[in-house]
């Protein structure tokens, strides 16, 4: 009887792995500290997502009922769960990008994107989207904190009694601890986004 030996893949897993260190590795010159901030800016991101899905898309009861508005100006397609999950993801995918400004794939196009791939990366378009982002992500949330210190909302209006960040209940609270690490967000990414503008331009002198 003749035994068939059954070919298996090659495991990917490893080669991924692999892929993704080399991607993420910091890359010469880079400072320790801006190292660790680019890694804590996801983190800055993290609560109040995992707040939002939790409260809006899985419906647990960490949320008091905002009523039958709370769609706001949402289109009818769009149902409120989705839209959370959305927003969640996006904003992650955005606080992610900052890792890129102290790897490899924040210098040099990866293989995956066409036309540009292997390419340096111009530092202004690292610098300029990310000390944009930086001001308006530092201005909104400082503001935010203010705001809520002082019993208003972003619109400047009194904060309602019965707000999701009124500090009145324990869900307005979780609320307010799950939100306040946004606030670390502008200034860490203003940070790494300094350190890596003096490093590639003292590398093209």
């Amino acid at each position: 009887m003749t035994d068939f030996a059954v070919a298996s893949p090659a495991p990917r897993l490893p080669r991924l792995r692999a892929a993704w260190a080399g991607a993420h590795a910091p890359v010469a010159g880079v400072p320790r500290w801006a190292r660790t901030a680019a890694l804590i800016v996801p983190f800055t991101v993290l609560p109040s997502s995992l707040w939002r899905i939790s409260a809006v898309t899985l419906h647990l009861p960490i949320m008091r009922d905002v009523g039958p508005d709370a769609s706001g100006d949402l289109p009818s397609w769009m149902p409120l769960e989705l839209y959370v999950v959305l927003l969640s993801v996006v904003s992650e995918l955005l606080a992610f990008t900052a890792v890129g400004l102290v790897s490899t794939w924040g210098e040099v196009f990866p293989r995956w994107v066409p036309f540009l791939r292997g390419r340096r990366v111009p530092t202004l378009v690292a610098v300029v989207p990310g000390a944009l982002g930086a001001t308006v992500l530092t201005a909104l949330w400082t503001w935010a904190a203010v705001a809520l210190v002082i019993g208003r909302n972003l619109a400047g209006r009194p904060l309602a009694a019965d707000a999701p960040l009124s500090p009145d209940t324990w869900q307005g609270a979780l609320a307010i601890v799950a939100y306040a690490p946004l606030v670390a967000w502008g200034p860490l990414l203003a940070a790494v986004t300094l350190a890596y503008y003096r490093r590639r331009t003292r590398a093209t002198l």
